[in-house]
């Protein structure tokens, strides 16, 4: 029996992390209440809370310009992706580190695109799915839904200390998602244990070029 291609353990990873995330989300979705918290220990909560724009809410153009992007940049990675899973030079854990950043941008796309079509508003209730009335948002205006928050340090600060001293510390303060983790995980596996084959690609890359445009060749 023949083992599975690199390709295909690499979509059959892409679907894996898509049904959970987005099992995750609707559950959040339909059962919280926006800013609705639940301790799960002392440095770990499900907080419920949604992000319109890109990384920690920063908003610097219109939603749909955002969410385009976001889809280009996931067809672009996936094209990619399938690209080098064709190479013997790049072993299957470089091929799945993709992956990874490839799910992640498309359980947020999904979020961006459809969720605020298919769900009520989360403000002060628990969000019907696909409400008679219709959703929050049009197409491409949906929200991302965040709900992993680890407050890991929360503390105030001593009160001699200059300028901070007696305020309140809390470390760490972002939300996210597993589509976020995905994609960070992704990033940091390929930093940390295939940085040779990142250097290999884009040298392979400059030397086509370089080689197509010397007059050695013609």
């Amino acid at each position: 029996m023949a083992k599975p291609s690199k390709v295909w353990k690499a979509f059959v990873l892409i679907a894996v992390i898509l049904v959970v995330d987005q099992a995750v989300k609707i559950y959040i979705k339909t059962h919280f209440q926006l800013h609705e918290s639940f301790r799960v220990t002392g440095w770990f909560y499900i907080y419920f809370t949604e992000n319109s724009g890109m990384a920690f809410g920063w908003e610097f153009f219109d939603k749909i310009f955002l969410t385009l992007f976001r889809i280009i940049a996931a067809g672009l990675l996936i094209w990619y992706m399938v690209y080098i899973s064709r190479k013997k030079q790049f072993p299957t854990g470089y091929v799945l580190s993709i992956a990874l950043i490839i799910a992640g941008a498309l359980g947020n796309v999904i979020d961006c695109v459809f969720y605020g079509l298919i769900f009520d508003h989360s403000y002060g209730q628990v969000a019907g799915f696909f409400p008679e009335g219709g959703g929050y948002a049009p197409i491409f205006y949906g929200k991302v839904v965040d709900m992993l928050f680890f407050p890991l340090i929360n503390t105030t600060l001593p009160d001699w200390l200059p300028i901070w001293g007696g305020r309140d510390f809390l470390f760490f303060r972002p939300v996210f998602n597993i589509a976020d983790t995905s994609i960070t995980t992704g990033i940091l596996i390929l930093l940390i244990f295939y940085r040779s084959c990142l250097a290999e690609d884009t040298k392979g890359k400059k030397g086509k070029s370089d080689k197509a445009g010397s007059p050695l060749t013609t």
